[in-house]
């Protein structure tokens, strides 16, 4: 179970704080982003703030100053003279504004990925709907293990994080029904290429390694699919897609108050 830090809510029309919420299940759409070192980092935060309010606006909810009045409330709530390494999460629906912060638990070499039948709504957007996958993941060591979500036999996405697959160093992702996260599209831009297919549950064996990609999990590597009795075969695109990692975290500007 997460131990939260920070937990706050504001009312959105006036920014004046209110009991907390933390909106899972509403019409409304959230972000998870990485924030770590003193002064603090946050690793795509431009990205991060300029998907969600296009998200938001697809959802109707809208407001002038919707931008301005999230980045007040993210300054509010840090400290410059704090360490971070934690995950900082901005929730909205029509009428609140939430934000929550977690320590970051960074994933293991020994992870399992449990493969686990499940729709989501509207999986293009990163929406509340989420309290399915909690109900599954409040269940898991999240450092070792996560959901692999699936739909008519095909692997899409985690509970947390996109995923890729690797057969003969070529990188494949699935083609349709997820969400793309921000850790994913930095590495569309710096891999050559990533092949767009349907990944079968059937075919997984033919694959030598699975990676999940995201704003928590940062790049971590499948260690086994124990349902389906697959193993990886080595490390390679891994350490390939590790390094590119590091460059991003190292590049990554200071936050500003």
């Amino acid at each position: 179970m997460a131990i939260y830090s920070l937990k706050k809510s504001y009312l959105l029309k006036d920014l004046q704080e209110t009991d907390f919420k933390d909106l899972w299940g509403d019409h409304g759409i959230f972000t998870t982003m990485w924030i770590f070192g003193k002064p603090a980092r946050i690793l795509f935060f431009e990205n991060h703030i300029k998907n969600m309010i296009k998200s938001l606006k697809d959802y109707k909810i809208e407001k002038n100053s919707l931008k301005k009045d999230i980045l007040k409330i993210i300054n509010k709530n840090l400290s410059k003279k704090k360490k971070y390494n934690h995950l900082l999460r901005v929730a909205l629906n029509k009428k609140i504004l939430s934000i929550s912060l977690r320590k970051r638990i960074p994933p293991k070499l020994d992870f399992n990925l449990k493969l686990v039948n499940l729709r989501r709504e509207k999986p293009r957007y990163k929406n509340l709907k989420y309290k399915k996958i909690l109900s599954y993941l409040s269940e898991m060591d999240n450092s070792k293990s996560d959901i692999g979500i699936l739909l008519n036999n095909k692997i899409l996405e985690t509970g947390t994080s996109n995923l890729l697959f690797i057969k003969d160093n070529k990188v494949f992702t699935p083609k349709k029904n997820y969400y793309e996260g921000n850790t994913y599209k930095y590495f569309k831009s710096k891999v050559k290429k990533i092949i767009k297919k349907d990944v079968l549950v059937k075919e997984i064996k033919n694959y030598d390694e699975i990676l999940l990609i995201g704003s928590g999990k940062g790049v971590a590597s499948v260690k086994t699919i124990k349902q389906l009795g697959w193993k990886r075969k080595n490390l390679n695109q891994f350490r390939n897609f590790s390094k590119h990692y590091r460059k991003a975290i190292s590049n990554c500007n200071f936050y500003k108050f």
